[in-house]
């Protein structure tokens, strides 16, 4: 193998398995360390730096995160990484202060976002200090799109979206609410210098092929739709007997939100296996939780009408058969079809993109999910100036992936529109920084803690199932959150090794505690692995291979295995092995940086 090109910056951004794995590329462990400093406002705006929310994605993100993290590889759970980061928007003090300060010189172009959501704000939040006027078009009556109508109160205060949506809006951007765009021609005749779509997936997926569903209609809800009502309080109750087909978050949000609208017996249905559920685990466990039943692998066949009232639902009962190569098949069982009674039907079963308002003659094109053919780097369309990002851009994914594609969208406008290539990304900024101060003494905590994950409190379920605006998770405290912190094993502090240095005493590999580093003879990749002192078989890492040392061996570490502890920097007699804080940031439209 080739020596390991410590220079590129991706090569230790890789290793920062967290952050790598944010797609908004979030420095975790950063963040991380100054909570258990105690210093949470600086840690809440390197997070409002890369991810714009950090207390509403504290509170509500998928955490991509931490199935990545280290720590779930030495141990069952990874780090609460999603909680620590509400700890930072919890305890933070003045960040206004902090944040880009207006009026901004003009630079003569003006940008039009048409959604108010995740991906849009981001775009504004971006572009705003760099000049452009920034006019949002939303037919909600405020900022946050999605997150507003669809992420119940439950879960996501209205007073922390306020707050963060405030930040961006404050930076002098000219919003019409209550505006529905109804003709993307009359918004391209108006002078935009671009344009930048980011309305969601609006549509949710219906069942019109079942039987009695156009009967049964007065009491059938789309999942978003229903959760939109409530969330604008054009709902406030629902019928005592709930069934909510589907198995995705939005099922999860809709059977809770009908447990506190009056339901009593609510009941989550879903095709597949419970394995295969969509939800987020955290979801599905708040769910049951609170009593909310899940029946799987049931097909729904009719929606049952008895004197011309839905009653509910008839049922196939299934099981799920895999190929080789991993593809599911639902089979029918033979059973007798399953027959719930029901009040009320909430139909959660997929959302989809809606573009009724794109008129077909102006060049954007569409493929036949309805989704913008768009490149995937850029988020350009097939009209210059009109870019896509969030739900809109690539189908329903998440807040974060809102986020981080809104920051692509951003540098790729403000490269357009000052007419360069918007294929030539700027660089991310990136540093190594020596950590240690004097012997035996290093700039972290190196020590691993042995602490098994904390738990967050929830609030009294009694109360909390009596008042739809009642926050349930409550957050971690201070002495809590300095503990889990204290989990964080420092991933972004890397091993440097000089090979000039190395008198190849093996001391680094005595003392290593996963057997992450050996001494041997170059090879093959794939050869190589299975010569190390622990066989390295996770491909999707790589291994740290040095320049030839003077015996003709190389040192090879295993990257995935690694806790980044500094033993063998300590042990070193040569200094041989050095810890480095990497630091990666991606860049921002104008090469911005907020914290």
């Amino acid at each position: 193998m080739k020596p390991t090109d410590i220079k590129d910056p991706e090569y230790f951004h890789k290793v920062v398995d967290c952050q790598y794995a944010c797609p908004a590329h979030t420095p975790v462990p950063e963040y991380i360390r100054l909570i258990a400093a105690e210093r949470y406002t600086e840690a809440y705006m390197i997070n409002w730096e890369s991810n714009v929310f950090p207390g509403v994605l504290g509170r509500t993100c998928d955490r991509p995160c931490e199935p990545a993290c280290r720590r779930g590889r030495v141990e069952e759970e990874p780090v609460a990484i999603c909680r620590l980061k509400r700890v930072a928007a919890d305890f933070k003090g003045d960040v206004k202060s902090l944040m880009p300060q207006g009026p901004f010189p003009k630079n003569g172009k003006k940008i039009a976002l048409i959604g108010g959501g995740p991906a849009s704000l981001t775009v504004a939040r971006d572009l705003a200090p760099l000049g452009y006027e920034i006019h949002l078009f939303d037919e909600q009556p405020a900022g946050g799109g999605m997150m507003r109508s669809q992420i119940p109160s439950f879960r996501l205060p209205e007073s922390v979206l306020d707050e963060e949506v405030g930040y961006i809006l404050d930076l002098g951007i000219h919003t019409q609410f209550h505006h529905y765009v109804s003709s993307m021609r009359e918004m391209l005749g108006k002078g935009y210098d671009a344009i930048f779509v980011g309305t969601g997936a609006p549509r949710g997926r219906d069942l019109n092929d079942l039987p009695g569903r156009k009967e049964a209609g007065a009491n059938i809800q789309i999942g978003i739709e229903f959760l939109a009502s409530v969330a604008f309080e054009h709902t406030s109750k629902i019928g005592k007997k709930v069934i909510v087909l589907g198995g995705g978050n939005t099922a999860m949000d809709c059977c809770r939100t009908s447990l506190r609208l009056g339901g009593t017996e609510v009941k989550v249905v879903v095709r597949s296996p419970k394995t295969d559920m969509k939800a987020s685990p955290w979801e599905i466990e708040d769910a049951e939780h609170e009593g909310i039943p899940i029946f799987e692998n049931h097909v729904p066949k009719e929606f049952v009408i008895q004197n011309g009232k839905l009653v509910g639902m008839k049922f196939e009962k299934v099981k799920a058969q895999y190929n080789e190569s991993g593809k599911r098949s639902l089979v029918p069982t033979g059973e007798p079809d399953i027959f719930i009674e029901a009040d009320d039907v909430l139909i959660a079963v997929g959302q989809e993109n809606a573009f009724p308002w794109v008129e077909r003659d102006l060049g954007i094109e569409f493929d036949k999910w309805e989704i913008p053919l768009l490149d995937k780097k850029t988020f350009q369309s097939t009209v210059p100036n009109v870019f896509f990002g969030g739900d809109a851009a690539m189908g329903p994914k998440n807040v974060i992936t809102a986020v981080a594609q809104g920051h692509s969208a951003a540098v790729s406008i403000d490269l357009f529109c000052a007419k360069k290539d918007i294929q030539d990304r700027p660089s991310p900024l990136t540093n190594l920084i020596h950590q240690k101060m004097g012997i035996h003494e290093w700039m972290y905590d190196s020590a691993v803690a042995p602490d098994l994950r904390f738990k967050v409190p929830h609030a009294e379920k009694a109360k909390s199932l009596k008042d739809r605006l009642m926050e349930v998770e409550l957050g971690f405290d201070v002495q809590t959150a300095f503990k889990e912190a204290e989990r964080c094993l420092n991933c972004d502090v890397q091993t440097v090794f000089a090979t000039d240095r190395c008198i190849e005493c093996d001391a680094c590999v005595d003392i290593c505690p996963t057997a992450c580093i050996t001494f041997t003879e170059n090879g093959e990749e794939a050869e190589l692995r299975t010569r190390l002192t622990a066989t390295a078989n996770e491909l999707t890492q790589d291994l740290y291979v040095s320049d030839e040392l003077k015996t003709r061996r190389v040192m090879v570490k295993d990257e995935n295995v690694c806790l980044h502890c500094g033993l063998c920097a300590e042990r070193c007699p040569t200094a041989a092995w050095d810890m480095q804080k990497y630091l990666y940031n991606t860049a921002k439209a104008g090469g911005k940086v907020y914290a």
